[in-house]
Parts: structure tokens; sequence; C-alpha cells
């Protein structure tokens, strides 16, 4: 039930050092205008919709389907929120849930801790978050990162993102940190928007560049990458670089999803360089789902190893991507079956979630369905209901 695609060796050995543990699962929400973009992202038909998008993924995925929702989860034009699936594996393995609010633009009537950050504006900008505010919520994901991995030394922490926007983001922050990461990016799209994508993030690091606030993007020196994240990154990737940091110290991570995970991935290393803070990069992988890893409209694995190749950062490394090999191909639910065709992929740590499920339980394909199809079966009942 789990593929490893780069970085073998290390990749298994974290794996067997895990296996039987079960992990904590933080999910760090954050938004930036760029999800407004009217085609930009799948997740949410409008953008009106996408505004909403992680208020409900987090009040699913801390309460499931009974609640009633101060935010129901939003229609998508093919396929049902990736929350379905992390919600099944927390909720049968009774896995611990921490919800960070990075910037999010609403106030919530759920359990979150508020990091102090704010929503960020869209990355054309080049001034997406104030550098005040990056260096806040890093601290705050360096204090949070030590706080999860001392009450799971021993284990790992699973630390998931909720960020409509937040592939073209990432796309970015890995160009903006020397990685060619054009055309290999995912989105929630069936057919990953590469054109559009990189229109954005060459007007916001040109908007960067104009605003003298970077040496230019083709010279051979590094950037400063806190100062990278306020021209053109979202709330959610400064606080998990910085989690990543702390808790990497002390017990395992697994960063949970595919190319906005690999953008923090560079981003923690870029930032451990720059500002010469420890931190161990074989107690990290990144875990996603295999609709991600084999996404034939991007290039996940070439991208994984893009990342050990950076002529900016010396100490640059490619890190174990793990998949779950889940299939919803013999699903009996349509949502579900989309995923086979493309749509959604991940999002809210799915991937890494059933990865879990294994590491823990030993779940197999039978059992990650059914428990998934069953939180699908509840919801539609509860909706009938209020019919």
């Amino acid at each position: 039930m789990i593929h490893i695609y780069t970085e073998k060796e290390q990749g298994e050995a974290w794996l067997r050092q895990y296996r039987g543990h079960v992990p904590l699962f933080a999910c760090v929400l954050g938004f930036t205008e760029t999800g407004l973009i009217p085609g930009i992202s799948a997740a949410g038909c409008t953008p009106e919709d996408r505004k909403y998008t992680a208020c409900a993924d987090a009040e699913f995925l801390y309460y499931g389907a009974e609640h009633k929702p101060q935010y129901p989860l939003p229609p998508l034009t093919a396929g049902a929120s990736p929350v379905l699936i992390s919600r099944a594996v927390v909720e049968l393995l009774n896995i611990p849930v921490y919800l960070f609010d990075a910037g999010l633009p609403q106030i919530v009537s759920m359990p979150l801790i508020d990091l102090g950050g704010c929503p960020a504006r869209c990355l054309s900008t080049g001034t997406a978050i104030e550098l005040t505010t990056v260096h806040k919520l890093f601290k705050q994901g360096l204090l949070w990162g030590d706080r999860l991995a001392d009450k799971n030394q021993k284990g790992y922490l699973i630390l998931s993102e909720c960020v409509v926007g937040g592939t073209t983001t990432a796309l970015a922050i890995l160009t903006g940190l020397g990685i060619n990461a054009v055309g290999k990016v995912n989105s929630s799209h069936p057919i990953c928007n590469h054109e559009q994508k990189w229109q954005v993030v060459q007007e916001g690091l040109e908007s960067m560049k104009s605003k003298g606030e970077s040496q230019s993007l083709l010279s051979p020196a590094p950037i400063d990458p806190l100062e990278l994240v306020a021209a053109v990154g979202d709330p959610m990737q400064i606080v998990v670089a910085g989690m990543t940091i702390a808790a990497s110290r002390r017990c395992g991570v697994m960063l949970a999803g595919g190319t906005q995970m690999l953008a923090v991935y560079a981003l923690t290393s870029a930032i451990a360089q720059t500002y010469k803070l420890s931190w161990q990069p074989t107690a990290v992988v990144v875990g996603t789902t295999r609709w991600v890893a084999e996404d034939f409209t991007g290039d996940t694995v070439n991208l994984a190893l893009s990342l050990g190749k950076n002529s900016k950062y010396s100490d640059s490394q490619t890190p174990p991507l793990l998949a779950t090999s889940l299939s919803f191909a013999n699903s009996s639910y349509p949502q579900l079956q989309a995923y086979e065709r493309g749509f959604v992929k991940e999002g809210v740590g799915a991937g890494a979630a059933c990865i879990a499920a294994n590491l823990s339980q030993n779940w197999q394909q039978e059992q990650l369905l059914a428990a998934i199809e069953a939180q699908i079966e509840q919801l539609s009942q509860i909706n009938n209901q209020k019919l």
C-alpha cells in the first residue's frame, strides 16, 4: 500500500522506524487571494466557494459528518473533498488532530490554534505577506514544531495543509529558490493548468524584482527565503517549514501533500542553510497519493529529484517521496471514481493519512475504501435528512 518513488533506502528506513506508531496529525490552514483567480483551482466551483474551502475542510476533519457545520463542504466540479479520506483514518485510528490558523479570512467556531497570521495577497503583486508577519509565523512554526514533537518523541508528525491556490504559490517558491519546476507541479484539475500558473508566477517574481526586494533570480547567489515567502508565498508554507525544522530534531516528520510539500521541503532546507539552523533531513519524508505521484499532467518524481540538484543551496537534498497505492477504481461512488480521472488528487493530508493507516494498523485497500465510503454514506444520509 506504500510506494517509494525517490531515495528508496532512506524511505524504507523511515517506514521501518515508524511502523506500529500512531502519529499526531497537524493541519495548517491558510489563504491566498491567488486562489480567487478564475480557473486557477478546482477546490470549489467558484472563487466565492474557494474562500471557505479551508474552513469547511477543517470543520469536517475535526468533527466529522454528524456535526452541523458553520461552513459546509463546497461543491466541486467533480469528485469529493479529500478531507473525507483524512477523516476516515483519523476517526477510526483515533489520531490526535491539531488545527492551526496561519491566515484565514474568516473567524471560525472550532478549536483552531491562532498563529497570528493573515491571508496572503495574490502572489502576482510581489508583496503577498508583510515580512514582519513572515518572521512571526516562522517563529510560531518553530515553537509548535517543538511542542508537537514533545508529545510524540518516539513517533512522527503528519504536517498537512489546506490552502486553495497553494500549488501556484508552491511553483513561485520553487522557482524563486532556483528549482526548475515549470511543467512539473500538480493541480486539482484533471489536466494541470501549467500556462496559467506560470503566467501568475512570472508576474509575481517580476514585481518582486521591480520593488528591489531581492537580487536577480538569475543570479547564482541564493535569495533570502523569508523574503521570497513575503513576496510570492502563502502563510502555510513558512509555518510548516518552521515546524519541520524544529520537529525533525526530535521525531519523524511526514510532510503531507505533493507539490506544496515539496516546495515546503525546499523552503525548509533553504531557511536552515541561510540562517544556519540545525535540522534532520533524514527524519523527513513527503507523503502523498499515487494520483499526485503518477499524475501524467505533472512530473512529481522529477520535481522531487530536482530538489537535490539546486545549485543555489549546496546542502539541498532530495526527500523520500512516498505515496499510498489507494485506488477508487472499484468504488461504487462516482465522486470517488473521479479521482481515477485526475480530479482533486490530494489535500488535507489524505495521502499521508492512508500511509499512516497502513503503518499503524496494516490497513489494506479494502479497509481503506470501506472506511472512506462509510464517510460519504454518512454525509449523504445527513444531507438527505436536511432536505
